[in-house]
């Protein structure tokens, strides 16, 4: 069973930078494309962005696409999401989530295509 720890998260000020990690256990990491989501109170989990099992392609939604970075080290079975330029609005608790599915632009965004989820990780970004 592949279990999901993140880490890294806490508060920073507008303009700051994040670099949250997501470490697998259980199994190897490499099986597995990987997802961020983000889940801000009151609100939807909503998609972050998601990286394919060999890192060869990478996804973003527009509200963070030219900030954030998706990367992965399988040799270190860790997935990593560095958080540039923050803004109060990302502020939120960030999830880690697999799936061993292929990713497509038709799912990469979709919640019900990760098996996997970590427990969250919070970041606040103050004003």
């Amino acid at each position: 069973q592949l279990q999901l720890v993140e880490s890294g998260g806490g508060l920073v000020q507008a303009g700051g930078s994040l670099r949250l990690s997501c470490a697998a256990s259980g199994r190897t990491l490499s099986l597995y494309s990987m997802g961020w989501f983000r889940q801000a109170p009151g609100k939807e989990r909503e998609f972050v962005a998601a990286i394919s099992w060999t890192g060869g392609g990478t996804y973003y939604a527009d509200s963070v696409k030219g900030r954030f970075t998706i990367s992965r080290d399988n040799g270190k079975n860790t997935v990593y999401l560095q958080m540039n330029s923050l803004k109060p609005e990302d502020t939120a608790v960030y999830y880690c989530a697999a799936t061993p599915r292929t990713l497509f632009s038709s799912n990469y965004s979709n919640r019900d295509t990760y098996s996997y989820w970590g427990q969250g990780t919070q970041v606040t970004v103050s004003s």
